[in-house]
This record gives C-alpha cells, structure tokens and sequence, in this order.
C-alpha cells in the first residue's frame, strides 16, 4: 500500500470533468489508440482531434465521489491521485517561494483545454496557462497492458508529480526563460522535461513528511520495488524507449524527452539530493 490507510485526503481540491467510457484502473484497447499515444508522447503535439477518438465531453466538474482516507486511495486511481494532490501541494509550499497549487482535473472520457484535447489517447499533461494538470487514469492501464510498464502506485503518483513539476516549472519562470527552441538531446524541451522527472523524485524522497490535519503521515515510506516501478514508469517513457516500440530507429535528433537512462537518472538524482540538485539548465548536453 502507498498511503496511510487512516489518513485524512477529503480535503482535496481535484475535480472530474468529461464523458465516455473511462473506469479508474481501466486500460485502453485497439491499435489507433496506442499509436496516436505513441506518436504525441514522442512529438508533443496534440492529434487526437485529427484520428477521432472519444467526443469532447462537457465542461462540468464534479467533486471525486467516496473518496476521504488513505485506504480510499489505495482502492482507486482516481482517489490515489486527488488525495497525492494534497501531498504534492503541501511538499512545493513549503520548498518553493510563492507556490500557488495548480488545478487538477481527473478526465472521463475527453475534455476541451486551452492546451487542445484532455482524453485517454493524449495521456496525462500539464497546461501552463490554465495552471491545470489533466490526467485520465486509464492512461495507467495502457502503460501496464502495452509499454511494458509497472505502472503501480508509486509509479502512477511519480506520473502525477512529473506533471506537478511542469507546474512548479512555470510558476518559476523556467518555461518563459528556456522557450521551445526545436528537437535533439540538447533542447530546451529535453532540459525541460529531464528536471520535471528530478522534481518529481525530490517530492518521493520527502513525501512521508507530509501530514494530513490530524498528523498523520499521507504517504508510507515507498518499498525498493515500490522506486523500480517508477523507475519503470519513467524509462518507459522515454524517447528512445518509444522509438523502438513505434517500430522505428533511435535518432536523439528528434527527442523531445529524453532517454529512458536519462529519465531514470534525473528522477534519483531528486530522490537522492532534493530540487536544488536539478539545474538540468546549467550544464552541458553532454552532461544531461
């Protein structure tokens, strides 16, 4: 288990939004799907709206349903990711100045968004004007059934976190100071998305210390098999890693990720040494 069964999350301020099929836990089947996944994990560039896919469902938000203690979110994905984001907010305002939490938006089905289309082909992302992370959960299901991935609790939060990390990212100023400037292993983009992966192990590192109103801990101290699956997770997704599944050659002149060992690398380089150990800015590609 990964939270304290007796700990208090129905304080959390995540919301559901959308229609379709999508089942906390689920996976997604058919081909279209996986590929369309594939190639925006890859690219960064929303298609679904090009392929099809679920309908956009409808802006209406809603609170996550039974979902008030640890042992809640042990039994589900939705409420394991609505009760971290309580964690998650209480680790980054208490370590970066001024943090703002951002919203959290559990997606059934598909949602519109400034950043394009919410749904279970896009999987999880963050959107920097609306200050908002979109996460489906049967994104998880298609990381256990189809990329090789134990995608397990510790993992599916170390998903949760890299997107908190796009948030601290931008609240910082990171994303203004270091634009899009292209592919390659030496991007801004890959630089980007490397510390995201290391603030989202700094949190691991430090997330039993942080405590519901009653003083218990959210979270129980992550296994050695609990950090290989989010190593898992976060080496499955990285570029090379997906070229290879897409049935394609590894050219690093096209990431826009970074590679699996380096995704893997920079996530224990936040569990071991904290945010301050992830300027992946101001050193050289070759040390990326």
């Amino acid at each position: 288990m990964t939270f304290n069964d007796n700990a208090s999350v129905g304080g959390n301020t995540a919301r559901r939004r959308g229609r379709g099929a999508a089942v906390a836990g689920g996976g997604i089947a058919g081909i279209g799907a996986i590929a369309v996944l594939l190639f925006q994990l890859f690219t960064g560039t929303d298609i679904s709206g090009l392929v099809g896919g679920a309908p956009v469902g409808s802006g209406e938000e809603t609170q996550i349903e039974n979902c008030q203690t640890g042992a809640d979110a042990n039994a589900r994905d939705d409420c394991r990711l609505a009760a971290a984001s309580l964690a998650l907010d209480q680790y980054w305002e208490q370590t970066a100045e001024g943090y703002q939490p951002p919203q959290l938006i559990i997606v059934d089905g598909s949602t519109g968004t400034q950043c394009g289309t919410a749904s279970n082909q896009t999987g999880p992302f963050y959107c920097p004007p609306e200050q908002t992370v979109y996460v489906d959960p049967t994104f998880f299901g298609l990381l256990r059934q189809q990329f090789d991935a134990t995608a397990g609790p510790l993992a599916q939060l170390y998903v949760l976190a890299h997107e908190y990390g796009h948030h601290v990212q931008n609240l910082a100023g990171v994303m203004e100071r270091y634009p899009n400037n292209g592919t390659g292993p030496d991007s801004n983009g890959v630089r980007i998305e490397l510390q995201a992966d290391c603030l989202a192990g700094a949190w691991v590192g430090d997330m039993t210390e942080q405590r519901d109103e009653n003083g218990v801990p959210f979270l129980e101290p992550p296994t050695a098999q609990q950090i290989a699956d989010a190593l898992n997770a976060a080496g499955s997704v990285g570029d090379d890693h997906i070229q290879r599944e897409s049935g394609g050659v590894v050219n690093p002149e096209s990431w826009t990720h970074g590679s699996s060992e380096q995704r893997e690398r920079w996530f224990q380089t936040g569990y071991r040494s904290g945010p301050g150990a992830c300027d992946t800015f101001g050193i050289s590609g070759s040390e990326l």
